[in-house]
């Protein structure tokens, strides 16, 4: 009875020390993926400083998060935010797909830029969506007895908040003109099929983040600063288009998938 008491001790301290292992080590391993991955389902530069993660919650810190321009916009980046928070299921943390609790972006900044009838968004929402459907098709299928199954992941909540968008073009030399980024709150991403790749999640997040950039709210703010400072004439009469009309651009120039994603997203958005 006592070598058995041992013995379990023995298998519980073990299994304490993978454990301790596993999430002292996925800072960087969270560091290396988004700095790599990232660029793959942008086209652009996506950088991450830092990430921290408390072994006793599974909690992490995301720090220094920044999302680069496509080719031919001006400005510095399309977003960066200071701290992004993510609550992960550490229990998953060796299984497929891996349960994310909860994303928080905090007060992110996006640089909105318009050029040529287009916009920096709208060019980074089309490259995220052709790479889930280069991903999707690369990605074996659970039956066909193919066992190497890219990972995915499930995120219970995805939540953005107190974020301002600042709208640059040549029209306005130099200025910008700024609006809040109205709260999105996304859930069940990836719940249904049993988990997304990453990009898929990604397109999904991104999707309602050009929505909200596209909003009629926003795009009242600023075509009452464009009118301030007679801008107008340079965009037509009608100033910058509103929130439907803009997302309905990049809707109509998606795939049957990326429709399929976006009429998914009624369920998934909920403004809290």
């Amino acid at each position: 009875m006592k070598k058995l008491l041992i013995g379990g001790g023995v298998v519980i301290v073990l299994l304490a020390a993978v454990i301790f292992f596993t999430l002292s080590n996925l800072g960087p391993l969270v560091k290396k993926t988004v700095n790599t991955v990232g660029p793959q389902i942008t086209k652009t530069d996506v950088e991450v400083k830092d990430v921290s993660v408390s072994i006793f919650s599974g909690q992490a810190k995301v720090k220094g998060f920044l999302l680069g321009n496509p080719k031919g916009f001006k400005s510095a980046q399309a977003m960066k935010v200071g701290s992004v928070f993510v609550d992960i299921d550490e229990s998953s943390i060796t299984k497929n797909p891996i349960v994310i609790n909860k994303i928080e972006i905090v007060a992110p900044e996006i640089t909105y830029e318009k050029i040529s009838g287009s916009d920096n968004f709208q060019t980074l929402l089309k490259n995220v969506q052709k790479s889930a459907q280069s991903e999707k098709k690369s990605t074996p299928k659970a039956n066909s007895g193919d066992k190497k199954q890219g990972t995915k992941i499930v995120i219970n909540n995805v939540i953005v908040k107190d974020g301002k968008v600042h709208l640059t073009m040549a029209a306005l030399m130099g200025k910008e003109i700024t609006a809040p980024l109205p709260d999105i709150h996304l859930k069940d991403i990836g719940k249904e099929k049993e988990g997304a790749t990453p990009a898929e999640a990604f397109e999904q997040i991104f999707s309602s983040l050009y929505n909200s950039i596209s909003a009629d709210s926003v795009t009242s703010v600023f075509n009452d600063g464009l009118k301030q400072l007679g801008n107008l004439k340079d965009l037509g009469a009608s100033g910058l288009q509103t929130g439907q009309d803009a997302a309905k651009g990049a809707v109509d120039s998606a795939s049957k998938s990326v429709e399929s994603a976006t009429k998914g997203l009624k369920s998934l958005f909920n403004k809290d």
